[in-house]
């Protein structure tokens, strides 16, 4: 085994001040403000800690007194949660429809004049702040958010559902409450003058809005990680441990969101502290710079590429499972596009394999029926019979349009590109086992039924979806070829193997990267216009649209040696 050289706390170094610990920061906010206070947060806060900025305030307005009752809001986002365990329908609510208007109106009107002994607290702040006030805005990262969800520790907009099941608060965050404050927080960009870290409870930061400007300015300019991170799953299996240097005392790992940057942070290292933040800042800030302007006209300031890891050496296997076709995700949750993806195999065991597709001549009728019966306990769903089984080794590549029925096997590390909409799995069999939870994880056969692409056969899987490669360009020390993907997919993955610089253009459109084949390598640019950038076996990286052309060559450990890289971007042409 490698020594683990993986980075798990990438950081953009910018210039600036921060300034830690709720005493500092509280005096460097009396000390700031000429008018009142306004603090704005993100859902997921500790709002306890805040009282520690209470102090010398005659007049506090609190923002949870000015919104609609419970019940007002668990009635009015009904439609958007739905009766489903799961699945929701994205909300096109807005933070004003959380609150009630004459109460918002009537603190507005008395806030008008309020001067320096007047705080203003809570989600929402912004919408009574008056202008000479000064706006403080606490973000939080969506991977701590789901921490405290599994902790009970915090609630959601305007509703106390901490016993909730997680996956249902997790629901309610993804379809609602997160898509009302990331419209909210694009918004204020320009108004706020400092921005919070509470990610680490009882370890604020404080950045100012040019130190935070600045930090997104440079991080868009040139090479970056996203925070990656880590979690158990019931099929998880033990390669990450080794290669990502991870606690060797949890029974697994299955998950790494390596690259999905509306749930990812992003680091920035000011006075040689890490600062967290949502990478979804960057996306809604810098959007034309990091997709670029073909890419941002056709996705808006959503993230579409996601690059994830699943870990089943020494573990099991996923579930089988099925993604849903685009008509399908638009017309019962609301979601302008699907979760097509691809397995790329970053390593693989000597008995690993796929299941990818339907054999030949199957009966749907009949394969529905046990997988029915299966879910009732009546039997074991023999997949075999139904679902081909595919050998895999290191380095394959199986594409996976939606409606195809797949499954990861054990033994197998897999690097996931797809499109970025998450948790669109529709399972169909899971093997008969628990979840971490001890309890059945939710099957949905009857949603998957209606998706499948049953003409996805062995024949069709042979010619279209595995190992489907196609030799591109080579020169003396390097060669590129073309992995994928299935025609019905947005994505274009190219393979690049290299022992000398090899040059890229991003060609107006975001470039997503894993380094899947040697120790180190090192991102340059021609013009010198960023700094030079150390990637490490495994990491993903992003290389902003803005960027142009740039260059990869082995560093460190790997000079002398060939290096690869897989890369993703939008296909702009069929």
């Amino acid at each position: 085994m490698r020594q683990p050289n993986y980075d798990k706390y990438p950081a953009t170094r910018t210039e600036g001040k921060l300034i830690r610990g709720w005493e500092r920061i509280r005096q460097t906010l009396d000390r700031d403000c000429q008018g009142p206070l306004a603090v704005d947060w993100y859902t997921g806060v500790h709002e306890e800690e805040f009282a520690a900025l209470e102090k010398n305030y005659a007049r506090i307005v609190r923002m949870r007194d000015l919104m609609k009752s419970e019940e007002e809001i668990l009635a009015m986002t009904a439609p958007f949660m739905t009766d489903d365990v799961l699945f929701g329908y994205v909300t096109n609510l807005r933070i004003v429809d959380f609150f009630d208007a004459d109460k918002l109106a009537q603190a507005r009107t008395a806030l008008e004049s309020a001067g320096s002994d007047t705080l203003i607290i809570g989600i929402g702040a912004a919408l009574v702040a008056p202008e000479h006030a000064t706006l403080a805005y606490a973000d939080m990262a969506r991977w701590e958010i789901q921490q405290r969800f599994r902790r009970r520790e915090v609630t959601a907009l305007g509703v106390d559902n901490r016993k909730d099941p997680i996956s249902v608060q997790y629901k309610r965050g993804l379809f609602i409450d997160w898509k009302v404050l990331d419209y909210h927080k694009d918004n204020l960009f320009a108004r706020v003058d400092w921005w919070l870290d509470t990610n680490a409870a009882g370890d604020p930061k404080m950045i100012s809005r040019e130190t935070f400007l600045g930090g997104l300015e440079k991080t868009a300019q040139g090479p970056f990680r996203v925070v990656p991170f880590f979690d158990p799953a019931p099929w998880g299996g033990q390669w990450m441990k080794e290669v990502c240097d991870l606690d060797r005392s949890v029974a697994n790992y299955g998950w790494c969101f390596d690259c999905v940057p509306e749930e990812n942070s992003l680091l920035l290292e000011v006075e040689g502290v890490r600062f967290e933040l949502p990478s979804q800042d960057l996306i809604l800030l810098r959007s034309r710079e990091v997709l670029g302007e073909v890419v941002e006209a056709r996705f808006g300031k959503d993230f579409p590429i996601r690059f994830d890891f699943l870990d089943t050496i020494g573990g099991g296997n996923l579930s089988l499972q099925v993604h849903p076709t685009t008509q399908f995700i638009r017309e019962q949750f609301g979601m302008p596009y699907t979760q097509d993806e691809s397995y790329y195999l970053l390593d693989a065991a000597p008995d690993a394999v796929v299941y990818l597709g339907l054999k030949t001549g199957v009966d749907r009728d009949a394969m529905i029926e046990d997988l029915r019966a299966a879910q009732r306990g009546e039997m074991i769903f023999d997949a075999e019979k139904y679902v081909n089984k595919l050998p895999a080794k290191k380095h394959d590549h199986y594409l996976i349009p939606a409606g195809t029925i797949h499954c990861s096997g054990g033994g197998s590390m897999v690097l996931e590109i797809s499109a970025t909409p998450n948790i669109f799995t529709f399972k169909l069999w899971d093997w008969g086992r628990l979840g971490l939870d001890g309890k059945p994880r939710p099957i949905n056969v009857e949603r998957g039924r209606h998706v499948i692409q049953w003409n996805r056969d062995t024949a069709y899987v042979q010619e279209h979806l595995a190992n489907h490669f196609e030799p591109v360009a080579e020169g003396e020390g390097w060669k590129e070829i073309r992995t994928g993907l299935h025609p019905n997919e947005f994505i274009e993955t190219r393979r690049t193997s290299f022992s000398v610089p090899v040059t890229f253009h991003t060609e107006g459109g975001v470039h997503v990267l894993n380094l899947v084949e040697g120790e180190e390598a090192v991102v340059e640019s021609p013009e010198g216009r960023f700094e030079p950038f150390v990637v490490h076996y495994a990491e993903t990286f992003i290389v902003p649209a803005c960027v142009g052309d740039y260059t990869i060559r082995p560093f460190g450990r790997s000079e002398g040696k060939t290096c690869m890289t897989v890369r993703a971007s939008v296909r702009f042409h069929a």
